[in-house]
């Protein structure tokens, strides 16, 4: 930052000694070139006075604008990072209860199809004392009573999958996350248009 600095001094320096040759150079004017040359040295005496004096008083305060700009930086990313992993532990711990309703599901419906096996050996069993049609009727009835009983399993399985995401959702969804989604939709509806 210093070198450029330099640099920008330098560039004004010279910048400011061809101006003043440039003028120096044109004519219309009779002056002796004595008092041009005073002007003309005074004139980039007093614009490197000005320059000297700006960069002295004006150094320390960008370089503690940027220092705090890059603070404030680092600390962004700091808590983008903590939110990204807050973010990604959550995600493990739906993972994981997603993964137990589903090993409940299975176990329910393994439980579901015991019993039907077994309803289906007493059916058989009836059925083979009694005439083909109240063998036929015996069957229709075991299976729908089958399917309804998965039904209601289901329904209820999915009622308690949405109970325990409400409730989840009523403790870790705050004010602020809220506002957060809403700012992330509107910046992507902004950029539709």
């Amino acid at each position: 930052m210093h070198s450029q600095m330099k640099a920008a001094l330098l560039t004004l320096l010279l910048i400011g000694t061809i101006g003043g040759v440039a003028f120096a150079a044109g004519g219309g004017h009779e002056v002796e070139s004595g008092v041009l040359l005073k002007d003309f040295l005074y004139r980039i005496f007093n614009f490197v006075l000005v320059v000297a004096i700006l960069v002295y008083f004006l150094t320390k305060p960008l370089k503690k604008g940027l220092a705090g700009r890059r603070e404030e930086i680092e600390k962004a990313l700091a808590e983008a990072k903590q939110t990204k992993e807050e973010a990604e532990a959550k995600f493990a711990e739906y993972d994981r209860k997603l993964a137990r309703a589903t090993e409940e599901i299975a176990e329910i419906s393994d439980a579901i199809r015991r019993e039907g096996e077994l309803e289906k050996i007493k059916i058989i069993e009836n059925a083979k004392q009694m005439a083909v049609k109240i063998e036929q009727d015996a069957e229709k009835a075991a299976e729908l009573e089958v399917a309804k009983a998965r039904t209601e399993l289901q329904r209820e399985a999915v009622q308690l999958a949405v109970d325990v995401a409400e409730d989840l959702l009523k403790k870790n969804f705050t004010k602020d996350d809220d506002a957060r989604l809403i700012d992330e939709y509107m910046q992507k509806v902004g950029e539709l248009h």
